[in-house]
């Protein structure tokens, strides 16, 4: 009776242990750990059923468990600076837990592995999106007419701009996708809000960052809005950035435009019953010079 009663105590101890688990996202990953003896698996496909068995047995005890983006590279980097062996299981275990604080993770509920996976991946890549975006609007330092920090005037603006925008879209599912020139790859956001309901926060301050390393930069960029409603075709209208301000796409330029940023961002949408047109008016205050020029 008190070794059954033990064993339910630590059950139920168990769902309350939060786990982490390290995700190889793909053949190319996978096939660099296997330079290590103590990885044990052979093959990409057996391990990915593992890892979801795995993750399907610690969810049906009842257990919460988050799915870390395990990145070789990184991995052996991480072994290189804190001295851990790399062919080490418990060398795996202390990146994994690191990265449950500072690496791209994703709960596990249900969902398949592939789609996990994926998920990992775009938020794997938002992550760096933004990083990179806010390291540049932090040490740019500040204007040398006034001294005021562009930095801080660019994410300003760029708050400022994208409120006119959601304030004046056309009804229904919005889908805002900001591209940015950079190098070596060009920046992408993508925004997605339901009629007027509250941004989701993580999006939009991705996109933000994005819109507003292109205002402090001077760089070019453009956004394009996608609206969706029911019984109407969709709407799809944009704007070329300029400066701090915004100037609109013509339909031939956002049709182009829209197949363009789609593609950079991994989106799956219809082409059918899409209307490409001119945006909403903004306003004066969407003008180049509507916010602080530097």
């Amino acid at each position: 009776m008190a070794d059954t009663k033990q064993h339910a105590t630590r059950r139920a101890l168990r769902r309350e242990i939060a786990g982490t688990i390290g995700l190889l996202t793909d053949e190319h990953d996978f096939t660099a750990m296997r330079c290590y003896r103590t990885f044990t698996f052979d093959d990409y496909e057996p391990y990915l059923r593992q890892v979801e068995a795995l993750l399907r047995s610690r969810a049906n005890e009842g257990s919460h468990t988050t799915v870390a983006l395990f990145d070789p590279e990184e991995y052996a980097e991480f072994c290189a600076e804190t001295g851990l062996a790399p062919d080490a299981p418990a060398s795996r275990a202390r990146f994994t837990a690191e990265l449950a604080t500072t690496g791209p993770t994703l709960p596990y509920e249900g969902q398949p592995l592939v789609e996990l996976a994926r998920e990992l991946i775009d938020e794997a890549a938002r992550q760096a999106t933004q990083e990179h975006a806010s390291e540049f609007l932090s040490h740019i330092g500040p204007c040398a007419v006034c001294g005021e920090d562009i930095g801080r005037a660019a994410l300003v603006r760029a708050s400022e701009l994208l409120l006119r925008i959601f304030n004046t879209a056309y009804p229904g599912h919005r889908q805002l996708v900001c591209r940015v020139a950079d190098a070596p790859e060009n920046l992408v956001a993508v925004l997605h809000s339901e009629g007027d309901s509250q941004l989701e926060e993580t999006e939009t301050l991705v996109l933000t960052a994005v819109l507003a390393f292109g205002i402090a930069a001077q760089n070019a960029g453009r956004l394009v809005m996608r609206t969706s409603a029911p019984g109407t075709s969709d709407r799809v209208y944009g704007w070329r950035l300029r400066g701090d301000g915004l100037r609109p796409l013509s339909e031939a330029e956002v049709s182009d435009a829209y197949r363009i940023d789609v593609q950079a961002a991994c989106i799956d949408v219809p082409e059918s019953n899409v209307d490409y047109c001119e945006p909403p008016d903004l306003g004066e205050a969407a003008q180049p010079g509507g916010g602080h020029s530097h």
